[in-house]
């Protein structure tokens, strides 16, 4: 069984947290971010630099929500203090990237070029033609339009060729091969 709701969160200098009605409002350097509190999850900020989550009672939902809560005020307090970053890379022959503003526009072997919108709370940097960096302070955001970008040309397995996170490892698999079997 997961722990992850009791382990302690550690608030950096320059985060402040304020609770209203049962909504976490996070506000640091990079921007604010709010976090829906459950009513079984309580907040305990006793020590300084610290918040810990306690639970109502023992119920498997309770349980569940206690580490879902836990994480997602964590991400939020990560990303207004040092934000998330996605990179993605392009791979195939004339395959590419552009900026257009805010926007990216992508050239990704279709016959018209699509282009591809930040969802608020996150930003497209097109580093080199085969190299975008998602940035931006939401973690979901960042996700999010990391995903929507790569969903365009997804990588395929026989030459690898689309859209690939740069961490992500496409197992490749090996084509068909003239004469074999007969």
């Amino acid at each position: 069984m997961s722990r992850v709701g009791l382990k302690v969160i550690n608030i950096p200098s320059g985060v402040t947290l304020k609770v209203e009605n049962s909504t976490m409002t996070i506000t640091g350097p990079k921007g604010t971010l709010n976090v829906h509190i459950p009513d079984v999850i309580s907040l305990d900020s006793s020590v300084e630099g610290k918040l810990s989550l306690k639970r109502a009672n023992d119920e498997k939902q309770s349980k569940q929500l206690h580490g879902t809560t836990r994480s997602l005020i964590n991400d939020a307090i990560i990303g207004v203090s040092e934000g998330f970053t996605k990179t993605l890379e392009i791979v195939g022959i004339g395959y590419r990237a552009t900026q257009n503003g805010a926007n990216v526009v992508l050239e990704v072997g279709y016959s018209h070029k699509i282009e591809i919108a930040p969802s608020p709370g996150s930003k497209i940097n097109v580093v080199n033609p085969t190299k975008i960096e998602v940035v931006g302070f939401d973690k979901q955001a960042v996700g999010q339009t990391a995903a929507n970008i790569r969903a365009v040309r997804k990588p395929e397995p026989y030459l690898g060729k689309g859209i690939k996170y740069s961490d992500e490892r496409i197992i490749r698999k090996e084509g068909k091969r003239a004469g074999v079997g007969k």
